[in-house]
């Protein structure tokens, strides 16, 4: 089959709703509900309830359980329907070859994104952001580590104000603009963008992969040099800790608290936390960030809300696969087993306060009790420049620098 043409399940779902009969299920139909009920009661996994069941009951009366349900088929459904699942459904039919899959429906949700931004560019322009994207990628002219799909987003939703104003002020083509040009678009960033030197970054990129794939033949933002400045860490208020331990109430999140406010953890460092990293036994936990490996002691503090967490882990989702410390119900039961969102882990602080904020906090706190920059790069796996900047911010009078 060249192509399948979507169908309308508008009419189903107003059939249910008007309570007129529905085509009986088959036998085998019967025994998959029955078994996807069975599965739903000892798992009790979140999104494969009764909502799932329904669409899947659905599903296989119209479709029938003899041949693959194709995935749009299952989303279409879920979309048009009040209250059903397409997710679990998914899953349990693709675990059992019945799935026929949409392979446009398992995209790099940042490559979509990457590529509707190009397709709202200008012709010229949009082939010259591409080619950078593919130099950011490893396929340019000269080798290159790939960059994610993630970071590109980042670099391009950076510099998405300054295309406009250069498409506005009728520039088609990169090589049209000039230094004069690159000079203005980083002004306008410093008073308009919350952070500039993403935009500066961003630009040097830019310029400079195109002029390593000869599309453009001088670089406009050659003359932008230093990383823009970095203010010192600040403090957050004494008070902010304890309110934030009354706020925050599961076990989820008084853990991650915990891990940022004791622990300086990233947030990257946090989703990437295995089961296996934790060891109650002996109070440890090792931490990941990229190829690195660090092993940090619990306190009591920390310890008795990762055994807590742990607790309601298991008791909500016993049958989870994902090897990740930290899951929730849309991935305990996820085929390719995800670490938590971004921005699940970042919802967990209250207003005001901020995952980076809390991890400064601690770390400055450290530097005022100790000095010593190879102590903070131990206790907290940071750089040697980074932790300069905290011995700076916490003692200004042993560098000779004041705190701006």
């Amino acid at each position: 089959m060249l192509f399948r043409i979507r169908r309308d399940w508008t009419p189903v779902i107003t059939r249910v709703r008007s309570g007129q009969k529905l085509p009986e299920l088959s036998e085998p139909a019967v025994m998959l509900v029955e078994e996807f009920d069975s599965l739903r009661r000892h798992r009790r996994r979140p999104g494969s309830g009764r909502e799932a069941q329904r669409a899947l009951a659905l599903l296989l009366r119209f479709l029938g359980a003899d041949a693959t349900i194709w995935e749009h088929d299952v989303h279409d459904l879920a979309r048009v329907g009040t209250g059903l699942h397409a997710r679990a459904v998914c899953e349990f039919l693709n675990d059992r070859d019945l799935l026929a899959e949409a392979p446009e429906l398992h995209q790099d949700p940042d490559r979509v994104w990457i590529e509707a931004v190009l397709d709202s560019l200008p012709p010229q322009l949009a082939a010259e952001v591409a080619t950078w994207v593919r130099v950011l990628r490893g396929e340019g002219r000269w080798p290159h580590p790939a960059r994610s799909f993630r970071c590109i987003r980042r670099y391009l939703a950076a510099l998405r104000s300054i295309l406009a104003t250069w498409q506005e002020a009728g520039i088609s083509s990169l090589r049209e603009v000039t230094d004069e040009d690159v000079v203005q678009a980083v002004q306008l960033g410093q008073s308009r963008t919350r952070n500039p030197d993403s935009q500066l970054a961003a630009l040097r990129s830019l310029f400079r992969a195109l002029k390593q794939e000869r599309t453009i033949f001088r670089d406009p933002a050659r003359a932008l040099t230093g990383h823009g400045h970095k203010g010192l860490p600040r403090s957050v208020p004494s008070d902010m800790l304890p309110i934030m331990f009354e706020e925050v109430t599961s076990a989820f999140g008084r853990l991650i608290v915990a891990l940022v406010a004791v622990h300086a953890l990233t947030g990257e460092s946090i989703r990437a936390l295995q089961l296996a990293d934790l060891d109650l036994a002996h109070g440890r936990l090792t931490v990941r960030r990229g190829l690195r490996r660090r092993s940090i002691q619990l306190e009591p503090f920390t310890h008795q809300l990762a055994a807590d967490w742990l607790a309601e882990r298991h008791l909500r989702w016993p049958a989870s696969t994902n090897p990740h410390l930290l899951t929730t119900g849309r991935t305990a039961f996820a085929a390719a087993a995800p670490p938590v969102h971004v921005t699940t882990v970042r919802r967990i602080f209250p207003q005001g306060v901020n995952l980076d904020m809390l991890r400064q906090d601690r770390i400055l706190d450290e530097a005022h009790a100790s000095a010593d920059p190879l102590h903070l790069m131990r206790l907290f796996g940071i750089s040697e420049v980074t932790a300069m900047r905290y011995i700076t911010a916490a003692h200004p009078e042993r560098t000779a620098k004041l705190p701006r």
